[in-house]
């Protein structure tokens, strides 16, 4: 199963409607869906190395895009849904305090989160709730989110052949690290807010 869904990603980049995907997943991921867009931005630039930059900057685009809807949920919907969530977590009497460390510390939550396996969902979710300036937040996910993007295709452009080769070769145990790594990020993510 796979060794399929590996291949139809490879082959996918090949086929026009791959960068329509690959925009939607990484728009989701930024909102609302848990599986980030490695998962199509990897493959297809194993497959073609020479549009590794491009794949990156469009993942880049439309993470930030997806990035403005998941502020938009923080901001619109915290009387609906975000206060339900502070309180559950037992944060209700101290909202305040939060929105103003974000207000000091938001600039480095942004950029060191949104680098890292953290759901950067968590990361837009929060910056609406907390009011932080939007602008500021649009240039710092565009910083951080392209330095992630653009470091897999810096990554996948220069080495792409011999990582193609590890990992077709040990399939299983990758997508086992990766999945690993990606609830480690969930974990930790929930630790942190």
């Amino acid at each position: 199963m796979l060794r399929r869904m590996y291949d139809w990603c490879i082959d996918a980049a090949h086929k026009p409607y791959a960068l329509w995907i690959l925009g939607m997943v990484s728009f989701a991921e930024s909102s609302f869906f848990p599986i980030p867009p490695d998962v199509m931005l990897i493959p297809m630039s194993l497959a073609r190395p020479e549009r590794a930059w491009f794949y990156a900057g469009l993942c880049t685009l439309t993470s930030v895009a997806g990035g403005v809807v998941g502020y938009a949920i923080g901001a619109l919907l915290y009387d609906s849904v975000g206060h339900w969530v502070i309180s559950f977590y037992g944060y209700g009497d101290k909202v305040e305090a939060f929105r103003a460390g974000y207000a000091e510390y938001g600039a480095w939550i942004i950029l060191l989160k949104g680098l890292t396996p953290i759901p950067f969902k968590l990361v837009t979710i929060t910056s609406g709730f907390a009011n932080y300036n939007i602008w500021m937040f649009i240039g710092l996910s565009l910083i951080a989110r392209g330095g992630r993007f653009f470091l897999v295709a810096v990554l996948l452009n220069r080495y792409g052949v011999w990582i193609r080769e590890t990992i077709e070769k040990h399939l299983g145990l990758w997508v086992a690290l990766a999945v690993g790594v990606l609830l480690l990020g969930f974990v930790i993510a929930f630790r942190m807010f």
